[in-house]
């Protein structure tokens, strides 16, 4: 697997804010199969359980238990281990809690972002940064299209606007700090990913879809469901990785190229309906109902989309699995983690390494750019700084 986008993660320091997290736990276990020697940061994982725990990643990567919202802390951990690459996915990243708590929202989402941002200025081994963000960063006026990389940024919940404002501080780091015409100056490259509604085994995120499904339907409760009627850019956890990869890949061999911001999301016909993504699981797990809770909601979009012809054309990124393979893929992991109460880290450790072979297998049958081997650079090997000493 090490031979994957273009193998330049094999030997190197790669930093994962939030790695503790769903995305970034997957992340970080994925980057320990391509070889990198991990480095996460962030606080305890926020469920119990969670997909760090169940497949026991603190044993295979290096954590440090930092606040983004720490800068002193994060620069003083970049000093020291001095990372080639940096993955930010650490935030508060769920809209019906930002409603409760939208002052912690925003000094996470939006602080720790120019932290991080401020702290990649300061640090000379950084190569590339990725920032995620989320599709909710646009000003969504529920149009019947997918929103653009150069569509404004917006947000209606505080959720929302704090993604947005995020971006608008990448945006300006970028120009005032890595611009990419003073590439030779710098040598950072930056760039934001923003990725649709993610499932995938070992989420237990409050008030997310899937977890609340797989929560009840391991009790044998009916499945509660808000907005049945909600459409979404639904894919599976291995999708949006691929693509903030194969990104930061490309930024490390032709730089300021590929910086500015990127959508990483699903077909357009993998844009479904809430009702129909648990009817889809409960059919998966073989029993169960689902009923609608008809009390008044906190405002959430009834429709949003992601165009990512920019990731297909410029990348040739595209997704491996239809939403239906998305559900299926994530409803196994599920229920091998419920119906094997005995079932080990190392077996659920294996179980998931296993599914990322499994979706590496299809991306090369269908020659998905990233899994093929021997992808042409531009930038020769004496133009890639060397590692720090």
């Amino acid at each position: 697997m090490r031979d994957l986008f273009s193998g330049v993660y094999a030997g190197k320091k790669v930093l994962v804010t939030g790695h503790t997290g769903f995305k970034g736990a997957w992340l970080a276990l994925w980057l320990r199969e391509l070889g990198a020697e991990v480095i996460g940061y962030a606080l305890e994982p926020p469920t119990k359980p969670s997909f760090f725990t169940a497949v026991g990643l603190d044993k295979a990567v290096t954590s440090v238990l930092g606040d983004v919202r720490d800068e002193d802390r994060l620069l003083s951990v970049f000093r020291e281990l001095e990372p080639e690459f940096v993955f930010h996915l650490a935030a508060q990243p769920l809209v019906r809690l930002s409603y409760q708590e939208p002052q912690l929202t925003y000094a996470t989402n939006v602080m720790g972002t120019v932290n991080v941002l401020d702290v990649v200025r300061k640090t000379k081994s950084v190569w590339a940064a990725v920032i995620v963000t989320s599709d909710k960063c646009y000003e969504n006026k529920e149009w019947v299209y997918g929103y653009r990389e150069i569509d404004p940024m917006g947000g209606y919940d505080p959720y929302s606007s704090s993604k947005g404002c995020a971006e608008l501080v990448v945006a300006a780091y970028t120009r005032s700090f890595f611009n990419p015409q003073k590439y030779p100056d710098h040598q950072v490259t930056i760039a934001s990913a923003r990725a649709g509604n993610v499932i995938g085994g070992g989420d237990w995120g409050a008030d997310r879809l899937v977890p609340d499904c797989v929560r009840a339907l391991s009790r044998g409760e009916a499945v509660t469901i808000r907005h049945p009627n909600a459409v979404r850019p639904w894919q599976h956890i291995l999708e949006p990785l691929s693509g903030y990869l194969w990104l930061a890949a490309r930024m490390h061999t032709q730089g300021p190229e590929f910086s500015g911001a990127w959508n990483f999301g699903p077909d357009e016909e993998d844009s479904l309906t809430v009702r129909e993504i648990v009817e889809s699981a409960v059919s998966l797990w073989g029993r169960g109902t689902y009923r609608v809770d008809g009390a008044v909601q906190p405002h959430e979009a009834g429709l949003l989309k992601l165009d990512c012809s920019k990731a297909r054309r410029f990348l040739q990124w595209k997704p491996g699995y239809s939403v239906y393979r998305a559900v299926e893929k994530t409803i196994e992991w599920y229920k091998l983690f419920y119906n094997e109460p005995e079932a080990s880290q190392e077996e659920m450790h294996k179980f998931s390494v296993e599914q990322i072979e499994e979706y590496v297998h299809l991306a090369r049958e269908k020659r998905i750019l990233w899994a093929t081997a021997g992808v042409p650079t531009r930038m020769s090997n004496n133009q890639i700084r060397p590692s720090p000493e």
